[in-house]
């Protein structure tokens, strides 16, 4: 009796999690480059009480046996990296990533990072950044005199600008993109960052469209690939089996209850 309250403890402490993760999904549906998690779990250790293929008589065995489990654990929060959708902003200095890769951004502490989000900005040395004031890597240093509404950025990553009023563009720069063996493997940093670790695998770097390796669209921005009618059912999904474990623990206790009075 005592187990199955425990147990239905676990399935509503995991699907409090699964919540925690639908929530973080619908309060990021507008930020850019933003990819959805997903809740996965794995049910916990059994208590075998009866192990299959154990002798019944001298020419049988137990065909099955008998198994009582603990309930379920939070196993993995999976990190879905499938292609937002594009949003054209017709600003200079937006670019968004159409396929695998990712960014390079130098963070303040020398350290590289990774990121989808493509809105960038120019700060007062000319050299494009993200929003944060992080320096994208390879370094893009945009000269004196430069106009920046003549900035273009090819599919494949080649940085235009004119500067001067002259007629012929200058290139700039090269904008290079990053894949990973195991995306899933990366460590979110909060800021729309991503850092490497030993899950991830090293990165490839490359330029954009070659090798598999994606393309970057001009005055475009990926936004955030989470659907928020398929979250609301998940949503939904969680609440009726939080329901369905809180019903458990109330009839154990109900049954408990009744065993307790027997005496009386």
């Amino acid at each position: 009796m005592v187990r199955s309250l425990w147990t239905a403890a676990t399935g509503m402490n995991g699907q409090q999690a699964n919540i925690d993760a639908i929530s973080h999904n619908l309060s990021n549906v507008n930020t850019t480059g933003y990819k959805q998690q997903r809740a996965e779990f794995e049910d916990l250790i059994y208590q075998n009480l009866k192990l299959a293929g154990t002798p019944a008589t001298e020419d049988t065995v137990t065909p099955v046996g008998i198994q009582q489990g603990a309930g379920v654990k939070l196993a993995a929060t999976q990190r879905i990296f499938s292609q937002g959708s594009l949003q054209a902003t017709g600003v200079d200095t937006d670019v968004a990533i159409v396929g695998d890769g990712f960014l390079r951004v130098q963070q303040y502490d020398g350290s590289y990072a990774y990121t989808r989000d493509g809105a960038l900005k120019v700060d007062m040395t000319g050299q494009l950044v993200t929003s944060e004031g992080l320096r994208v890597q390879p370094e893009i240093i945009l000269p004196e005199g430069f106009d920046i509404h003549t900035l273009s950025i090819s599919d494949g990553g080649r940085v235009t600008v004119k500067v001067n009023g002259e007629t012929t563009p200058t290139e700039v720069g090269q904008i290079e993109l990053y894949r990973f063996p195991n995306e899933g493997g990366l460590k979110a940093l909060g800021d729309s960052l991503y850092k490497v670790t030993n899950a991830s695998g090293d990165p490839i770097a490359n330029r954009p469209g070659i090798d598999g390796m994606g393309i970057v669209k001009h005055k475009f921005l990926e936004m955030s690939n989470v659907s928020v009618v398929n979250e609301m059912v998940q949503m939904i999904v969680a609440q009726r089996a939080y329901e369905f474990n809180s019903k458990a623990v109330q009839t154990s206790d109900s049954m408990l209850s009744t065993a307790a009075n027997l005496k009386r």
